[in-house]
């Protein structure tokens, strides 16, 4: 396992939301800490913020975190990464209509970008034969998200690409821990209740509405536990868990509950 208190970790949309909840808890716990973000004045505004507390810990490098270039950016500012937290994902694309261009931005952000991180780190742990990667994946990866399919399909995408990772390299020192919260009070969360697509809102309002909402620092520490027990599932909602046992257990039974679900939300 990780020893957090000595890490060298890189977290990508770490500006604000959940990235930034665990770079906190991160440092909290000892680590040095790369953000990245495609916002780089936020991301600018952040790392200063959590310097104020942790000076000599933190550095940051913004940038598109799908793109190859700025992935080897991020890893040369950690030097021997340690963990690796590919947080940074987009929720665009609402009903059948979804653009060409929102599938491949979704595609490309939520699945390619923890792929070229992967490539880019997972050989080097295999052969130290240590490394931590960590796949912000949410629930809508294991369950579905109402409202928006290029959300549900790559997220999906993002838990089995983890889930192959762990059973390819799990027994060669490489750790995997898939994260997958519901609702957490983001940008990302706000923009969805505040939406000008119907479709968006009640994507967004499906998630609101399926249990609690959480703070991206109750999202980190759950994350934390989990790397430190190095369980595969982080599941900030532990209903997550019975939920998807159930749909695993009777589909019919659960797309028939998420009709009716749906439904309500329309009306």
């Amino acid at each position: 396992m990780i020893d957090l208190a000595s890490a060298s970790a890189v977290v990508t949309g770490a500006a604000s939301g959940i990235g930034e909840g665990i770079a906190q808890r991160l440092l909290e716990r000892g680590a040095s800490v790369v953000l990245g973000d495609l916002d780089a004045e936020r991301l600018a505004a952040t790392a200063a913020r959590l310097e104020q507390d942790h000076a000599g810990r933190v550095a940051h490098v913004a940038g598109d975190a799908a793109d190859a270039e700025h992935i080897a950016a991020l890893i040369a500012a950690a030097g021997d990464v340690d963990l690796y937290v590919a947080n940074a994902g987009v929720f665009r694309g609402f009903g059948l209509e979804a653009a060409e261009s929102e599938w491949a931005l979704g595609w490309d952000v939520n699945v390619m970008g923890q792929v070229r991180a992967a490539q880019a780190l997972v050989p080097g742990w295999v052969e130290r034969g240590s490394g931590c990667f960590v796949s912000t994946a949410s629930a809508a990866g294991l369950l579905t998200q109402l409202g928006s399919p290029t959300y549900s399909v790559t997220k999906h995408a993002a838990v089995g690409f983890a889930e192959w990772l762990a059973a390819t390299y799990g027994d060669q020192g490489v750790q995997v821990c898939c994260l997958c919260p519901m609702g957490v009070r983001t940008d990302m969360m706000r923009e969805g209740e505040t939406s000008e697509d119907a479709t968006g809102r009640l994507a967004m309002k499906s998630v609101v509405t399926a249990g609690a909402t959480l703070t991206p620092l109750d999202v980190a520490d759950v994350l934390l536990e989990a790397v430190e027990a190095g369980a595969f599932f982080a599941l900030p909602h532990p209903e997550v868990g019975t939920m998807y046992a159930r749909k695993a257990a009777d589909t019919d039974h659960w797309i028939s509950g998420m009709q009716r679900f749906r439904s309500s939300l329309e009306q």
